[in-house]
């Protein structure tokens, strides 16, 4: 049997929402073992001068704990 814990990260891209994803989630597994999935909960922007100046995701990280 195996026991999952879910942690929430927000992660930050200048490109685009799929990078800023990829970003989160190879930082997340830098840090937890045994990283299974993530799922995108939210996605907004920061606007400057009338520009998008950074895309984010708040993202759910599945890891199974040992």
């Amino acid at each position: 049997m195996s026991v999952a814990r879910v942690t929430e990260i927000i992660a930050s891209s200048s490109k685009s929402f799929e990078d800023a994803v990829e970003q989160g989630v190879a930082r997340a597994a830098e840090t937890l073992k045994n990283v299974e999935g993530a799922w995108v909960q939210d996605q907004k922007v920061t606007v400057k001068d009338g520009k998008i100046k950074e895309y984010r995701v708040n993202l759910k990280v599945t890891f199974i704990l040992e």
